[in-house]
């Protein structure tokens, strides 16, 4: 966080799965004074930081307490199902819940799709975290679903994965403490996530457009003069006066020298 008394900086909060170097590096090429911080942090725990002033901003998975928080979603991630490479299901490219009726589901404490009714069959506890029910389906004890971007960060050569097309979303956020006036970091961070440019973000990254400069109006061409006679012709042969008539001019043809 900053205050008038220390040099600014800026703190950016991340769930586990979200990978925000692209938005890192823009920060970097605009604002190289201003240092940015990565602090990674649990879907749970991130409302709390950022409420309490832990991060200027954060990247979530909604959904999330809104009170006292600012949110913009971002974009929606594939849901899959992480099994062992030997599974049944492996065969196939897509799956549907049904598909799951007969396998033990876990479902971590950190999950953050929303359920109406849990696939599967339920396991006897629930793993604390997605790492801990990773661990888990290795062993062969049941299968995880997940957004993709989990089951990549877990990513194990024994697992692989397939898109479960009739399952919950995650959606992904960015998200900060409300306020009636929002900083400027913050603010140009929200540019950069927004993919402003440089001249239309509104915080300290802006520089203004160097001026045009005016083009050199192209001189004039001389008007044409005007005033003088236009020369006389001879009625017969249309050259001018005291000019000889050619045979061009006048249409005869000359007599053709002797051989």
């Amino acid at each position: 966080m900053t205050d008038s008394r220390t040099p600014p900086s800026f703190q950016l909060a991340y769930v586990p799965g979200v990978t925000p170097t692209k938005w890192v590096r823009i920060w970097k090429e605009r604002l190289p004074d201003v240092p940015l911080t990565l602090v990674q942090v649990t879907p749970a725990e991130a409302p709390a930081l950022l409420r309490g002033g832990g991060a200027d901003a954060g990247f979530v998975r909604l959904p999330i307490d809104r009170t006292d928080l600012s949110a913009i979603p971002l974009y929606t991630e594939t849901t899959v199902v992480v099994i062992p490479k030997d599974h049944l299901m492996a065969a196939a490219e897509e799956l549907s819940i049904a598909d799951l009726a007969d396998d033990i589901v876990l479902h971590p404490l950190d999950d953050t799709l929303e359920w109406e009714q849990l696939p599967g069959k339920a396991a006897l506890q629930r793993p604390e975290t997605t790492a801990d029910a990773i661990e888990l389906v290795a062993a062969g004890i049941g299968v995880l679903v997940v957004p993709q971007s989990l089951a990549r960060l877990h990513h194990r050569k024994d697992l692989t994965y397939r898109t479960l097309l009739d399952a919950p979303e995650s959606r992904v956020a960015l998200s900060w403490p409300e306020a009636e006036e929002t900083p400027d970091l913050v603010e140009e961070f929200i540019g950069i996530v927004r993919g402003r440019t440089v001249n239309s973000s509104r915080g300290r990254g802006r520089t203004q457009p160097e001026p045009e400069q005016k083009k050199a109006k192209p001189a004039r061409k001389p008007a044409p003069r005007t005033g003088g006679k236009p020369a006389a012709r001879n009625p017969r042969s249309g050259a001018p006066k005291g000019g000889k008539a050619t045979a061009k001019s006048t249409g005869k043809r000359g007599k053709p020298r002797g051989r």
